[in-house]
């Protein structure tokens, strides 16, 4: 029996009827998948004032991990920017660190903030805290060169969408658990946070084509996990596993009609129950990935426009260019 499900938005229903979807991932369709070309950060950036810089810093066991900073050209010394280190998607297993990058980029356009992307590694070939501690360390190195980035270091906020959501989420609590760097707060967009994909909404999404299935999502987290048992799993790694205490502010949003519906509402009520602040948006209607797979759809347009809003608060700055969308 087909299990009932919230609507899809009609907008996104007729957009996602022309793109292909599937149900099942494998290691020879993640293959192929990983062989498409990268997102084409040059035609985002062409009419963008903006320098670029690529580095890398060293991993825990010494792997080189890239970073690309992103910065706004500045004709005079301004007061310190705020920095948004975004955290790609794709399942963990694929995408890289120009994923989803026009969503950090209305940040750059709309406040000055600079932008740090990182290239953590990527499961099957790395397993465990390797992803997570990757990105960590790319948080180091902007908060060790706050200075020279032109940041201002008490305004750095941990961004990612899927993935890289929750991947921004155990980035958090390694900062907050380590005591290092200060964290303005986190943004989590419809994140992947819970490795054991039990909830209604991820029984709701399976066994049926989309952009992100309950099947889909458990190859991830196995891709990921690898031979660790339930008991050795880090909450760095699944953080609906945490304890939610002690966190900056924070930011989710997500659709109803999606896996993670349901891990990323309880995450935030775990935060509000543990005397934290978050401001939570289920968009109604809303698949995984929505707005960044549909930006031009009506949907995607208000949730991309109330994140900067939120952004604009929390970083009490005027806007630079007008609204987003």
């Amino acid at each position: 029996m087909t299990p009932v499900r919230p609507a899809l938005d009609p907008e996104l229903r007729e957009l996602l009827a022309d793109m292909p979807l599937m149900s099942q991932l494998n290691p020879e369709v993640l293959a192929q998948l990983r062989q498409l070309p990268s997102t084409p950060v040059e035609s985002l950036l062409a009419h963008r004032q903006v320098e670029r810089r690529e580095i890398t810093v060293s991993a825990k066991d010494g792997a080189q991990i890239g970073l690309s900073v992103l910065s706004p050209v500045r004709t005079e010394r301004t007061t310190p920017a705020p920095c948004v280190y975004w955290i790609h998607g794709g399942g963990m297993v694929m995408g890289d660190r120009f994923s989803q990058i026009d969503i950090p980029l209305e940040w750059l356009d709309q406040f000055g903030a600079v932008v740090v992307t990182v290239d953590y590694r990527l499961a099957p070939e790395a397993t465990g805290t390797t992803l997570v501690d990757d990105c960590y360390q790319g948080l180091l190195w902007i908060a060790e060169h706050a200075d020279e980035l032109g940041i201002d270091a008490a305004r750095i906020v941990v961004a990612g969408a899927s993935a890289g959501g929750g991947l921004a989420a155990g980035v958090t609590l390694l900062a907050r658990d380590l005591g290092t760097p200060a964290i303005a707060a986190q943004m989590l967009i419809c994140p992947m946070l819970d490795h054991r994909n039990a909830t209604t909404s991820s029984r709701q999404y399976s066994g049926v084509p989309g952009v992100w299935t309950g099947e889909m999502n458990a190859f991830g987290w196995r891709a990921v996990l690898g031979d660790l048992t339930d008991e050795e799993i880090p909450a760095y790694v699944s953080p609906a596993l945490a304890d939610l205490s002690g966190l900056p502010t924070t930011y989710i949003d997500t659709g109803s009609a999606e896996v993670f519906r349901d891990e990323d509402t309880d995450y935030a009520t775990r935060i509000w129950a543990a005397g934290g602040q978050a401001e939570l948006h289920v968009w109604a209607g809303g698949c995984h990935g929505f707005d960044a797979l549909f930006p031009q759809a009506q949907l995607s347009a208000t949730a991309r426009r109330t994140r900067t809003d939120w952004l604009a608060r929390l970083l009490s700055l005027p806007r630079e260019s007008g609204d987003v969308g």
